[in-house]
């Protein structure tokens, strides 16, 4: 016997517990599974290209302005050639790129699977790369990792448009990401309400405000150069990832950034500029923007160390009246990513994105 669990679906009108049965859920996904194994299921197709990103030119780091780009195109878009799709952007976390990305949720397996059972609508899934030299560039804009903000929101978006069948629409455009992706999701969506109909936010991280504490943080500060930089513990990095991201300082190198903690003391300047990045504290500042969007979905595992910062993110949108659902299940912060967007972030889209 299968335990259940309690899905929280929070609207304008209040909190709104509903509990399903997740040994039915188990027994209705095999069904539907045994029945796409029962003969061979329509297949769509993965494209790897590349899309230049003029926002993304110049930073001081030196990541490439040329983005490799994964495109999943429905079973029918090769046969079906007059028909448009809705896009669905999905951004990795730091450190995996779109390749990783892509086999940690099992990218082809899983929205085959998902459009042949009918729990998903076909639709275009676009994973972008958005690594930089110490694994990430937080979706932000910044002289020195680049404006990745600039190349998710504008140059991607209207070369995907140009370049495949879209409906190029907001109505028929999504957004999602996990962890570092959850991030970008967040900070993406509240700022371009116009060009994003739904967004689905998984396991988001820095959500919260920092500090200028702990071993990452020294550890990060008593780095010299970039290239001793590129061998330090990863938490390390992720400090240099965000300062890059979100404190830059192009008259500062080698690094070009200040960390919120130097030669022992702190930063206080650059732990605000950090903290006035973070979605709690952006939040206030979007509010018209959220409750512009068709649909909200945000998750979290139970075991995720992240899990309070994304329930008190949900609560704020809760206390100004912003409908959205937060679902918690059982798992950390890795270990059902395959299933959560299979199971959930496609139907998710399905539901809410314009088919035509």
């Amino acid at each position: 016997m299968q335990p259940t669990r309690t899905v929280t679906r929070i609207s304008a009108r209040g909190v709104l517990p509903t509990v399903a049965s997740v040994g039915a859920a188990a027994l209705c996904a095999a069904l539907l599974v045994g029945t796409a194994n029962a003969e061979e299921i329509a297949r769509g197709t993965i494209e790897r290209i590349k899309v230049h990103s003029p926002s993304i030119e110049g930073n001081l780091q030196g990541n490439s302005a040329e983005r490799d780009v994964l495109v999943y195109l429905p079973p029918s878009y090769s046969t079906d050639t007059n028909r448009r799709y809705p896009v669905v952007y999905q951004l990795h976390g730091w450190l995996p790129g779109a390749e990783q990305w892509a086999q940690m949720i099992q990218f082809q397996e899983r929205t085959d699977r998902a459009i042949a059972s009918g729990t998903a609508k076909e639709m275009i899934i676009v994973l972008p790369d958005s690594q930089g030299i110490f694994g990430g560039a937080m979706y932000s804009n910044s002289v020195t990792s680049g404006n990745f903000e600039g190349f998710i929101a504008r140059d991607l978006v209207a070369e995907i448009d140009r370049r495949y069948r879209t409906i190029p629409e907001r109505r028929s455009r999504g957004l999602s990401g996990h962890s570092m992706g959850g991030y970008g999701t967040l900070r993406i969506a509240m700022k371009y309400p116009d060009l994003y109909a739904a967004f689905y936010a998984m396991s988001s991280c820095c959500v919260a405000p920092f500090e200028a504490t702990g071993p990452m943080m020294e550890q990060a500060a008593a780095l010299e150069t970039p290239d001793e930089a590129k061998g330090a513990p990863i938490f390390a990095r992720v400090q240099l990832t965000q300062a890059a991201a979100w404190s830059p300082n192009p008259k500062k190198p080698p690094f070009f950034f200040d960390l919120p903690l130097e030669n022992g003391e702190v930063n206080e300047l650059a732990l605000m500029k950090w903290n006035a990045n973070v979605p709690l504290v952006m939040v206030d500042q979007y509010v018209p923007a959220l409750k512009q969007y068709d649909a909200i979905a945000l998750d979290c595992g139970e075991q995720d160390n992240l899990i309070g910062a994304n329930r008190q993110f949900s609560e704020v949108l809760t206390s100004y009246g912003i409908e959205h659902t937060f679902e918690t299940y059982e798992g950390d912060h890795t270990n059902r990513v395959a299933e959560r967007y299979g199971d959930h972030v496609l139907p998710f889209f399905s539901r809410v994105l314009a088919f035509e």
